[in-house]
């Protein structure tokens, strides 16, 4: 197993969490230097709050173990493409790369519906890493739905 899929099923053990509490199951970890500084799920019904996707609990927490608002050298990995509001947060924050496993087509702002993650589109440049384990990671964003109709 390569280092994407071990940090990858760390986000995918998020995602069966949020799965679990009926939250849409996206999971999310953070490492720096080989240490796992910040891990989430989606929280968006249990908090009431439209802006608690994992990514973005996950910065927060990451931010909080480095007691700096930049992510410098940090890896983002997330069982779905990150949506706009997401990646704009991983650019503010500097993050080094975001490691997703499968697309979104419908809110992917990582080149499916939108590439926000572009070279040169921003001051800062996020290196995109996607398809980890993305068998998987539809697997369980699929269920989730089906379950649901």
């Amino acid at each position: 197993m390569n280092i994407h899929e071990f940090y990858m099923r760390m986000a995918l053990s998020e995602a069966r969490k949020a799965f679990d509490e009926e939250e849409v199951p996206v999971g999310c970890v953070i490492v720096y230097n080989g240490e796992v500084i910040g891990r989430a799920h989606n929280q968006i019904k249990t908090l009431k709050d439209p802006t608690a996707h994992a990514e973005m609990i996950a910065i927060t927490q990451a931010a909080n173990s480095l007691q700096n608002e930049r992510l410098n050298g940090c890896d983002l990995y997330v069982t779905i493409e990150p949506c706009s509001m997401c990646v704009g947060a991983m650019v503010l924050a500097r993050l080094k790369t975001v490691v997703y496993g499968t697309s979104d087509t419908k809110t992917g702002a990582c080149g499916s519906a939108i590439d926000l993650a572009k070279p040169g589109l921003f001051n800062h440049n996020l290196e995109v890493v996607g398809g980890i384990l993305e068998e998987e990671c539809r697997h369980i964003i699929q269920e989730f739905f089906l379950a649901k109709r």
